[in-house]
């Protein structure tokens, strides 16, 4: 009599270890899906690009004054046209960086909050693939964004200069550097915060410490002795901004990308001690 052999079907092999690739898609979509990233990114554009129009609008008035009679023995100042450049992007500087710090906090942080990185921990076991991935995301994210309210800020803020004849071009000198270096400084301000956030793991406590250190210490730093200020401004991160949105030089800080350089160094030295604390802590 025959005996029928019922074979056990073969199972196809487990797959290989959760790659990159796969993770960073995933990152790329929780920042498109979720709400308050997306409010974010659009009050990043509105705020930079409506403060810059209404700074070089004020500042236009003020340009097309007319000069005040010369003083006898006092050489007249040189008209600041270059400038023109810096204050079409004013309003990435001065609330910018605040909407992009919460940008950065909110990735990492408001995971934390709502316990959702024990289900991306579940996805993706492999802590430093996982936080690389998020730092990566956050990074393109923020420059992409960046860059396009950089270009929109300056192309309209000269639109409203160009009245003044103090208006400037990105064949200008510096100009080109100053518009591209404030979106680069952006992303370093939403870096900067992400590796807080892995720090902190609170979204409050983050932004706290972010305000803390991009805008109330440059005040408080202001009011030390002038030899104080001279040997501790170059080295806050805020000087960066201050720096690489310029097109002429400044005495106290370093060059243009030497300034950017020091806040680079500061973020990535954070961004690697964030790495470790969330590669060896609980979630």
């Amino acid at each position: 009599m025959a005996t029928i052999t019922r074979q056990t079907p073969v199972l196809p092999a487990p797959p290989g270890r959760a790659g990159f690739g796969m993770t960073l898609r995933s990152e790329f979509t929780k920042i498109g899906s979720v709400r308050s990233t997306v409010w974010t990114l659009l009050a990043l554009f509105a705020v930079s690009v409506g403060i810059g129009a209404a700074v070089s609008s004020v500042v236009a008035g003020g340009w097309s004054q007319p000069s005040p009679p010369p003083v006898p023995g006092v050489p007249p100042p040189p008209p600041d046209i270059y400038e023109a450049a810096q204050v079409s992007l004013s309003g990435m500087l001065i609330l910018g960086q605040l909407v992009i710090v919460v940008l950065g906090a909110l990735v990492l942080s408001a995971e934390y909050s709502t316990g959702m990185i024990r289900t991306s921990l579940i996805a993706m076991p492999r802590r430093i693939v996982l936080y690389v991935a998020k730092a990566v995301a956050v990074a393109a994210v923020a420059l992409a964004v960046s860059l396009v309210t950089a270009f929109t800020a300056f192309f309209l803020g000269q639109a409203l200069l160009a009245s003044s004849h103090h208006s400037a071009t990105l064949a200008g000198p510096g100009v080109l550097r100053a518009v591209i270096g404030s979106a680069l400084y952006l992303t370093l301000c939403g870096l900067f915060a992400f590796a807080a956030a892995a720090i902190i793991r609170n979204t409050a406590g983050t932004i706290t410490a972010m305000i803390g250190l991009l805008f109330v210490l440059p005040v408080l730093v202001n009011v030390l002795p002038h030899g104080w200020q001279d040997a501790l401004v170059r080295w806050l991160p805020s000087s960066a901004a201050r720096a690489i949105s310029a097109t002429a030089g400044n005495p106290h800080l370093f060059s243009p990308w030497g300034q950017f350089a020091v806040f680079a160094v500061c973020t990535a030295i954070l961004l690697v001690v964030g790495g470790i604390l969330f590669r060896k802590r609980e979630a």
